[in-house]
């Protein structure tokens, strides 16, 4: 939820700086911007909660320290990437690649009621992928909507 509103939030905020600077809201530069925003914000997510993010990471994959950490660097050379003319477009099919690639990791986070902030298992479980399936769905079309499409 917390990604969801950071990514809003920074949208909004993006496109009334542009507005009251050249009255132009420059909806698809804000709209790279606000999930560049996004992901800095979940890439510090996995340092500051990286217990409970290895938690998440499905026994199949090898090197979860390593993992955590790694998808963390992705999250953050993709933030600067959507920003740059002339890789937005590559960074943006990673993105979505990325996005999909994430979700046996919410899955089996959900099944074994991981909570990220805790790093225990109370977290809420399989109800939450009914949020977090569709707002997967929700950041790809973002990502194509405002780095592919236009």
């Amino acid at each position: 939820m917390k990604p969801l509103v950071v990514l809003l939030v920074v949208f909004g905020l993006s496109c009334l700086g542009f507005y009251v600077s050249s009255h132009d809201p420059a909806y698809i530069i804000s709209g790279r911007i606000a999930m560049s925003i996004m992901l800095l914000f979940t890439a510090v997510g996995h340092f500051a909660f990286y217990q409970g993010m290895t938690m998440t990471v499905p026994p199949y994959i090898p090197f979860k320290k390593f993992m955590v950490y790694f998808t963390a660097v992705l999250e953050i050379a993709a933030a600067f990437g959507l920003l740059l003319i002339g890789t937005h477009y590559y960074t943006a099919v990673f993105l979505i690649v990325f996005f999909v690639a994430l979700l046996p990791s919410n899955i089996y986070a959900a099944q074994k009621h991981v909570n990220l902030e805790k790093a225990n298992f109370s977290g809420n479980g399989p109800s939450y992928l009914w949020f977090r399936i569709p707002l997967q769905l929700f950041f790809i079309a973002w990502v194509w909507f405002f780095a592919i499409l236009r």
